[in-house]
């Protein structure tokens, strides 16, 4: 741990390679660094373990909001991820199994001492579709199986379901499918790799059509406005980058009271920040590896979610 200074190391994938414009990862780091941090980013090809102890290889960095040029100033940073104060694990998914020994690495570090944002073993035991079901009083009818008998009841039960990999992102692979779909059982085959692996089933929520709402959560407690991701002509998908289109909205009080439900847990296992995905009145799933939506928020409401969130890290780091 440093004394002077405060700095922070950032787990991201390349900072060359981001959208400036959209990307909540620099806003965070713009807000750390407006308050006198220092900002250190690594790739998870930078982080290494030696004799028990978590190393990093990567680049202290200036960054600007500025969509030419977003940061400078980059100057070669090595030594043991616990000399910093704060590591924030923003690489994106896919969750697999090289992001699973990044959170091995970065649990050393939290040991020496470093805040670990979100800690690792919650990044590893909260899959965001899964930990819906530790809060089933928020979510719709849902089945997780690879058993084809099993979802072919569930279909029957409710008549049009959605259907989607536990380890998705993005939109990719989720199908809406209804009674009668002719292709009902080769969705099922296909995403079930022949029952070999589990997927989620929710009954299908209408309101998706209002779009899917992003509540983000810092330290258990909701931003005060949501991110509607409403899906584009003929597709279902509530995603931005399946060409949904985003539009803030208030938090209102079913947002709220799903909020309530799971962001203190949230809280206690070291999430200081969350993505809960809400359609209609249903909780459908809890992103905690790598949430998105500050800046468009931000933007549409005057907002400085990125500020609110270090400063809830700065409350971590001293024990209030």
């Amino acid at each position: 741990m440093t004394t002077g200074m405060r700095r922070i190391g950032v787990i991201m994938d390349p900072l060359a390679g981001i959208s400036p414009r959209k990307d909540s990862t620099l806003a965070m780091m713009l807000a750390a660094q407006a308050r006198g941090w220092q900002l250190v980013t690594f790739e998870l090809g930078g982080l290494t373990l030696r004799d028990g102890v978590a190393m990093g290889r990567g680049h202290t960095v200036t960054v600007h909001d500025d969509e030419r040029r977003w940061f400078s100033d980059m100057v070669p940073w090595s030594g043991p991820l616990a000399d910093l104060d704060v590591l924030l694990m923003r690489k994106d998914p896919p969750f697999d199994m090289e992001y699973v020994h990044a959170t091995y690495m970065l649990q050393r570090a939290e040991v020496a001492g470093a805040l670990v944002v979100n800690a690792p073993a919650a990044l590893r035991d909260i899959n965001e579709k899964v930990a819906t079901a530790w809060f089933p009083q928020c979510t719709p009818p849902t089945l997780i199986s690879r058993t084809h008998a099993e979802l072919r009841a569930f279909l029957t039960e409710h008549g049009r379901i959605v259907i989607k990999p536990l380890d998705g992102m993005g939109g990719r692979s989720v199908f809406v499918v209804h009674e009668q779909d002719p292709n009902r059982n080769v969705i099922m085959e296909t995403l079930t790799d022949d029952q070999a692996r589990y997927v989620m089933a929710q009954r299908y929520i209408p309101e998706i059509v209002d779009g899917d709402k992003r509540v983000l959560l810092i330290d258990g407690q909701p931003v005060d406005h949501l991110l509607a991701r409403v899906p584009g002509g003929g597709d279902h998908r509530g995603n931005l980058v399946a060409g949904a289109r985003g539009e803030g909205r208030p938090l209102g009080d079913r947002e709220r009271w799903i909020a309530s439900q799971v962001g203190p847990e949230l809280a206690r296992k070291g999430v200081i920040f969350a993505g809960l995905d809400v359609i209609g009145d249903y909780l459908t799933e809890i992103n905690v590896t790598s949430p998105t939506g500050i800046r468009e928020l931000d933007r549409q409401f005057g907002l400085d979610i990125a500020g609110e969130l270090v400063a809830a890290i700065e409350r971590r780091l001293e024990g209030v």
